[in-house]
């Protein structure tokens, strides 16, 4: 019976927690690393990226995304929707093709692969013959020709993909055709090209890579007409009349050419080098569009002058007398242009460019082709991500102002709304209102709408007007000047240099009842801003904090301090800063804590800690925890990097300002710096953050580099003296497993202007274990955590609990260790597993709830080194959950996660991507979103189900794809007659029909 009650017990534990916690990763935000393909769908109104990683990502209107990810770990080199369809291709490196739909489950669509596929060739074939890298999807939905390295045309159906050997075009069919004259006889070389004619889509242009390109009728399985380029092909384009072609060449020249069906066309109708006479880089790709505006838009990627700018990633755009050449700081991956209309077939709307760090999308309608804002793809890296920051529950009087100063900022992007609109976004409005802070190398803090599914840039502050720095405001190598040829204009945002690393941001705290941010940086700077609506010109005084009181013996050998610009600084509506503290030594800052009721700022570097009255401008306090045995932390770990990094950024920025006049090198250039400066600082943060991990548990000693260094700073109300009355105090864990007490007598606001804060050393604990303390909670009566500062005010939370005893929860890298307030005394603790080697990485107090009841309990979430994520029950301090969530190896991931006040997160899967994560059944943000099959689809098929089920490689249904072409197999039928061809019409019905279920070419 003991037994049975137990297991109801146990039951009972089991349902509580599956109420109250589920893991889930939900959505991923910001710009996929190393993106390898681009494609889009005009019928789906969809966009696809794929990457190196093998991953595949598809966008339509906001809220609507999509990922899938290969098994194989390959890049995706190639993506293609399938007409009118639901289904796309992708060609990996490996050379394999994969099949994907969106096949709607539960009102919602879902992407799965349904099939892959690896062309064969014959016995003994040298890969190439089967080395894909040509990929047209045919208009019919049906097709797939897959032009190879060496010089082949498959014909696959899909989605079967059943390869058609009869209709198979081989290298050997095309040169006995060519003229015995011409050059490129021998060897054509790759099929780099595959364009199908848009108004007959039975014929098809295949374009050689040594330059010839080749007419092909598809039913006649024969060349109707030969253009002899001499100059190495890059692309083709087939203009909308279904006469003229374009071709675009390595030398930095494109040609026209007009179908006659006079075989062969040996000279092109027109040559033209955008960019010459000297020579020119190839043109990759080039598209040109009809518009009721005047002359055609022309569009091509590439051709800059080769010595002078041939290290540009540009793009031109020319229509009528409007000629630009539009400059972007990273490689270009694809572009595509979106038009008006139904199936985007009126006029050219918006320009999409795929570059290697950002998306970009231009308005080609209003004047000066400005830029449109994207909603999401939005590069969070701009400049390095160095800290993040998240704030829950955002009033809407400080939302509504910090949107107001963010449009401010963005009257230069264009008006026109995000031109991809494809699928429904089912997701319900978001809850509330959340901001996710992000703190950059290049001094700025960004402000995103965290809320829903899309991460939406909603202001940018930026730091470096306070300081003067080395930076020069006319040191841009992509300023252009009036009669500047190539008509260069920069576009995007995506910039890689960092001129001062000392601006870089370390730590946010952000109080969003009263307004106050501050932030504090690498080189000891902690800026205290407070938001005003309009502009305002001032000084912004440095108080100098002397962390180590006048030690002697003690050198700093690491960075300077940032000096700060002594005349009045015009700052925009936004955030203002109007005091400024500076740690000395200027040390990283590696906490900070904000108490906006008392006006108080404490901060801490790997020196000691201190804090600050902003309300009067002074300092009030300063401990010094630095060992003496701790020469790293006098020196400066960072200190040989920064000289290395700082003769680096000196000498590229002598380069970069030469390249003003010379233009020379700068890709290479800033590779290898970006490259360079991103090792050095991974190892020194690994050396000065991340060492602990691997040291043994059991063995810490107080002669351990770090130990003064300040991991967690924390304000409460609390019981510190005696259990009568609570007093106002400042906490302060270190890396040596020291925590400090401090009592404060903060004056009553009638005097708070006069009287000085006074702060008095109360408590020190010294951990047996000498752990790092990476987190603080005190515990009110009841059990629960003290609510923020300002938080009861505004009636948003409960008045903590002061007539039971308080609690003081230590959490350090190894233990949780609870201790009653005011005399310290242990009462409780939990051990985190010596086995496995972990420790607690990160750590934040959430509130958890059941979908069904009202009622919210706290607790402890945790990540560990090993990537875990736990659930600590509060005030018990008992492991309710764990979950599996970052690989152990994924070391700066674990190091960026931050948590939400309900139980959510995110991390950096990438340098560009935060991975978004939930612990709690109630609050959870994810896509949920529908993609219909397209009306052409529906119509042609009104009886079949809109989505498709099929095992890999095994066709469930065979179509006519001659009859869905718009007639034209019957029009086919007639020409063959009438020319007399019946004999090879009949040969290939003859051929065709044995093939399983498929209709042949004459049925």
């Amino acid at each position: 019976m003991k037994r049975f009650r137990r297991h109801g017990h146990e039951s009972q534990k089991d349902k509580h927690k599956q109420d109250l916690y589920q893991f889930n990763k939900t959505v991923e935000h910001g710009f996929p690393h190393q993106p390898s393909a681009l494609g889009f769908s005009p019928s789906l109104d969809l966009l696809a990226i794929g990457t190196r990683s093998g991953a595949i990502k598809l966008y339509g209107s906001p809220g609507v995304e999509f990922m899938g990810l290969h098994d194989e770990n390959a890049a995706v080199t190639q993506v293609h929707f399938l007409p009118n369809q639901v289904d796309m291709v992708t060609l990996l490196d490996d050379n394999s093709l994969h099949m994907w739909t969106l096949q709607a489950h539960n009102g919602m669509s879902e992407l799965l692969e349904i099939g892959r596929f690896t062309l064969s060739g014959p016995p003994g074939a040298p890969p190439s013959v089967t080395r894909v890298t040509a990929v047209l999807a045919h208009s019919s939905g049906e097709l797939l020709l897959l032009g190879t390295e060496g010089g082949h045309v498959f014909v696959v159906e899909v989605p079967g993909f059943r390869e058609l050997e009869e209709n198979n075009i081989s290298v050997e069919n095309v040169q006995n055709r060519i003229p015995e004259d011409y050059v490129g006889r021998r060897n054509l070389e790759c099929v780099e090209a595959l364009h199908e004619n848009p108004l007959n889509p039975r014929q098809v242009l295949i374009g050689y890579s040594r330059g010839l390109m080749v007419l092909w009728d598809l039913d006649r399985q024969r060349p109707i007409q030969h253009f002899l380029g001499t100059q190495q092909l890059e692309s083709v384009w087939w203009m909308e009349d279904g006469v003229n072609i374009l071709s675009s060449h390595s030398d930095g020249s494109y040609c026209q050419w007009t179908v006659t069906g006079e075989d062969p066309q040996t000279e092109p109708e027109k040559q033209e080098t955008p960019y010459g006479a000297f020579p020119c880089k190839a043109i990759s790709k080039i598209i040109q569009l009809p518009s009721k505006q005047g002359p055609p838009f022309l569009i091509f990627s590439g051709g800059m002058p080769r010595a002078s700018y041939g290290d540009r990633h540009c793009i031109s755009v020319i229509h009528s007398k409007n000629h630009e050449a539009l400059d972007f700081t990273s490689r270009i991956i694809d572009f595509f242009v979106i038009r008006e209309g139904e199936n985007h077939k009126g006029e050219p709307s918006a320009l999409v460019v795929l570059v290697e760090e950002e998306l970009v999308v231009v308005d080609l309608q209003s004047e000066g082709w400005p830029v449109i804002q994207t909603p999401y793809l939005v590069p969070l890296h701009c400049s390095a991500i160095t800290c993040s920051h998240h704030v829950s529950s955002i009033p809407l009087k400080l939302w509504e102002r910090v949107q107001a100063a963010g449009a401010l900022q963005n009257t230069h992007y264009s008006k026109k709304p995000w031109p991809i609109i494809g699928g429904q976004n089912l997701a319900p409005d978001p809850p509330q209102r959340d901001l996710l802070l992000t703190g950059h190398e290049d001094g700025t803090v960004r402000f995103w709408d965290a809320s829903g599914i899309c991460l939406y840039p909603m202001y940018k502050l930026s730091t470096a007007g306070v300081f003067l720095t080395d930076a020069d405001p006319n040191d841009n190598m992509n300023q252009g000047s009036e009669g500047e040829w190539p008509p260069f204009r920069k576009v995007g945002c995506f910039d890689p240099y960092s001129d001062d690393p000392r601006l870089g941001i370390q730590k946010i705290h952000l109080c969003k009842y009263s307004g106050y941010l501050t932030v504090a940086g690498t080189a000891g700077q902690i800026l205290i801003m407070e938001l005003n609506d309009e502009a305002a010109e001032q000084t912004v005084e440095a108080t100098v904090v002397d962390l180590l009181q006048g030690q002697e013996g003690f050198r700093w050998k690491g960075q300077a301090r940032l000096d700060v610009r002594e005349e009045p600084v015009l700052f925009p509506p936004g955030f203002q800063p109007f005091a400024l503290v500076q740690c000395q030594p200027p040390a990283v800052v590696t906490a900070i804590a904000l108490h906006s009721e008392w006006k108080l700022v404490a901060f801490g570097t790997s020196h000691g800690f201190g804090f600050y009255d902003y309300h009067q401008k002074n300092n009030i306090m300063v401990k010094c925890t630095l060992n003496p045995s701790d020469q790293v932390a006098l020196e400066g770990p960072l200190s040989r990097v920064k000289s290395i990094k700082k003769s680096l950024r000196q000498s590229f920025r002598r380069i970069r300002r030469s390249r003003v006049s010379m233009r020379k090198h700068h890709t290479a250039n800033a590779a290898k710096l970006q490259e360079i400066n991103a090792r050095l600082e991974a190892e020194a943060l690994q050396e000065m953050e991340l060492a602990p991990v691997q040291r043994k548990i059991e063995a810490r000693s107080s002669d351990d580099s770090f130990t003064g260094l300040v991991r967690t700073l924390y304000f409460a109300d609390t019981f510190v003296s005696d259990s009568s009355h609570s007093t106002p105090s400042l906490w302060a864990g270190t890396n040596g497993g020291a925590v400090f007490a401090y009592v404060l007598r903060v004056p009553s606001l009638e005097r708070r202007a006069e009287d000085p804060v006074v702060a008095h050393a109360a408590k020190e604990i010294q951990l047996m274990h000498r752990a790092p303390v990476v987190g603080l909670v005190v515990l009110d009566g009841k059990g629960a955590p003290l609510p923020e500062p300002l938080e009861v005010a505004h009636d948003l939370a409960r008045s903590p609990e002061m007539h039971g005893s308080h609690h003081l929860l230590v959490v350090s890298e190894e233990q949780f260790k609870l201790f009653t307030l005011p005399k310290v005394s242990s009462k409780s603790k939990l051990k985190l597993t010596a086995v496995d080697g972990s420790r607690v990485r990160r750590v934040g107090v959430a509130w958890f709830g059941s979908k069904t009841d009202e009622q919210l309990e706290s607790g402890l979430v945790v990540l560990t080194n090993q990537g875990e994520l736990h659930v600590i029950s509060l005030p018990s301090i008992k492991m309710m959950v764990h979950y599996p969530c970052i690989r152990r190896e994924d070391v700066s991931g674990i190091a960026s996660c931050v948590f939400t006040k309900y139980g959510q997160g995110f991390y950096l899967m990438s340098p560009s991507e935060f991975e978004r994560f939930s612990l709690s059944t109630r609050w959870v943000v994810e896509p949920h979103c529908l993609v219909e099959a397209p009306l052409q689809m529906r119509l042609k098929n009104p009886s079949s189900p809109v989505h498709r089920d099929q095992l890999d490689g095994v066709p469930t249904e065979h179509r006519n794809f001659k009859r869905e072409s718009e007639g034209y197999g019957v029009l086919q039928e007639i020409q063959k007659s009438l020319e007399g061809d019946q004999t090879t019409f009949l040969e290939n019905n003859l051929k065709t029909k044995p093939k399983g279920n498929m209709l042949s070419n004459g049925d």
